[in-house]
């Protein structure tokens, strides 16, 4: 009686087991059409960000009496606002500055949470303490009066929208350094760590080299949301009149036209399209960052 054994090692389930644990989170990406079609528009918008301001030349200072809230036509796509400005070449400007601080209030965020975090996490004890009780002392700031209070001291000594990136992000990293700490805390017990301690390996190189990379899922994680939220809070800011420099255009200084109520019920197209753009940049990241929780969730067999 012949036996026949199924040895089929290139079998999808075997091929599957074989990859790294990113090829595998990148596939599970991939397959997740929201996730993909939203990392195609926000790298379209990135895009359109860096390079059109370059290719249109329009002045976006220059008052123009003679062309003031001129409708959408073929000349001003998206018509001009109350000082004759073209609504589209300033759209294009202000996606440059709203994503600049976004990305930059990012990075500088999860950079500080993550060095405080991992810190924290790994020493332990005294240092563990002293840096978590500076966290909540960061964490029960009221964000928007202290951004409001900060700016208002660092105009003029800032240029530009760097005043907001810094007050943003020496206030916002609180978070980041909690979940990074608790996930160091637990990744730590594990018996490499232990091993690497052993042999006298350096507390910056465990760190870097075996810490942070198992526990990088959750920061990029993080860092998604943590953009969402900096664009938004710009946004909001500038609203208030208490975010860029009014001369700087930003999708939130677009909005701050939005304030007369004459330009909010009859002349929408000086605040809708910035309004869209923000919405629709948001929610791209969001899906984005919902996508990458689930491919990189161990747990996850989509």
């Amino acid at each position: 009686m012949e036996v026949v054994t199924n040895t089929n090692v290139n079998s999808p389930k075997n091929e599957t087991k074989s990859l790294s644990p990113w090829a595998i989170a990148r596939r599970k990406f991939m397959k997740n059409k929201l996730a993909m079609i939203s990392l195609v528009f926000l790298i379209c918008i990135v895009l359109v960000a860096i390079f059109g301001p370059i290719f249109n030349k329009q002045d976006i200072v220059r008052v123009d009496f003679m062309n003031m809230r001129k409708e959408p036509s073929g000349e001003n796509w998206l018509g001009t606002d109350t000082n004759g400005r073209d609504v589209f070449a300033r759209m294009l400007h202000g996606a440059r500055t709203s994503l600049m601080i976004g990305f930059s209030c990012t990075l500088f965020i999860t950079l500080i949470g993550t060095i405080v975090g991992s810190v924290a996490g790994y020493n332990g004890g005294k240092i563990d303490q002293m840096l978590m009780r500076f966290t909540d002392f960061v964490l029960v700031f009221p964000f928007m009066i202290f951004v409001i209070v900060l700016n208002s001291i660092l105009t003029g000594k800032v240029t530009g929208a760097w005043t907001l990136i810094i007050v943003m992000s020496l206030l916002s990293w609180g978070g980041v350094a909690r979940i990074v700490r608790s996930k160091v805390l637990a990744e730590k017990e594990n018996e490499y760590i232990l091993a690497a301690k052993s042999i006298g390996t350096r507390p910056s190189k465990i760190i870097i080299k075996h810490l942070l990379p198992n526990v990088s899922s959750t920061i990029i994680v993080q860092a998604t949301l943590i953009l969402a939220v900096m664009i938004v809070a710009e946004s909001g800011l500038s609203f208030l009149g208490f975010g860029v420099p009014t001369n700087t255009p930003s999708w939130g200084n677009m909005l701050a036209e939005a304030r007369d109520a004459d330009v909010l019920r009859n002349i929408t197209w000086m605040w809708a399209p910035p309004a869209i753009a923000i919405t629709l940049t948001i929610l791209s990241i969001n899906f984005i960052g919902e996508g990458l929780k689930d491919a990189l969730n161990p747990k996850s067999n989509r």
